[in-house]
């Protein structure tokens, strides 16, 4: 269940499970966030969530000082667009959302993008220029590697807490 923010760049949400239920993707860490800017939030895990998903990342960037318009948030909201559609065309589990979380250094030169999905199963695959990607006939299959290029570094890892993984990519404005 997405639940839509009063305040769009405000990161409370209310909760609807009570506290002895088990961890899941979506429930969150008892983990101090790192020193910076941060911003979570789950959302279904539909084409419609991945879009808010996208939306409200692209809104917390500009209330960063990241404005609309420029190469970084450009290319930030381009990896959160297709992280969180990876998230729902190969990580989507019936009944289950995906969480967002993105985070940015105290200087705001980095930021930190993270889709956590409920589908272990199918970790994703290193890209490499696929075959004829000069013809344009491939409709899919090109976002890692749009995400590879755009990130200074990106890559996945299981989730600690339960079913589920990880995939994350910085984006690093003077690297």
């Amino acid at each position: 269940m997405t639940t839509k923010p009063i305040n769009p760049t405000d990161t409370t949400q209310p909760t609807t499970q009570p506290a002895t239920q088990p961890t899941t993707p979506c429930t969150p860490l008892k983990v101090p966030p790192p020193p910076g800017r941060s911003f979570r939030m789950c959302f279904t895990s539909t084409p419609r969530g991945a879009r808010l998903a996208r939306r409200l990342a692209a809104v917390r960037l500009d209330a960063w000082g990241i404005p609309y318009g420029t190469e970084p948030h450009d290319a930030i909201v381009l990896i959160v667009a297709e992280l969180t559609a990876n998230a729902v065309s190969h990580g989507h589990v019936p009944g289950r959302d995906f969480r967002l979380r993105l985070h940015a250094t105290p200087d705001g030169r980095t930021v930190r993008v993270e889709v956590t999905d409920t589908r272990t199963e199918r970790p994703p695959r290193r890209p490499a220029a696929p075959e004829g990607a000069d013809d344009g006939t491939e409709e899919t299959g090109r976002g890692l590697l749009l995400v590879s290029q755009l990130a200074a570094r990106w890559d996945w890892h299981p989730c600690p807490d339960g079913p589920g993984k990880t995939v994350w990519a910085e984006y690093a404005e003077y690297e």
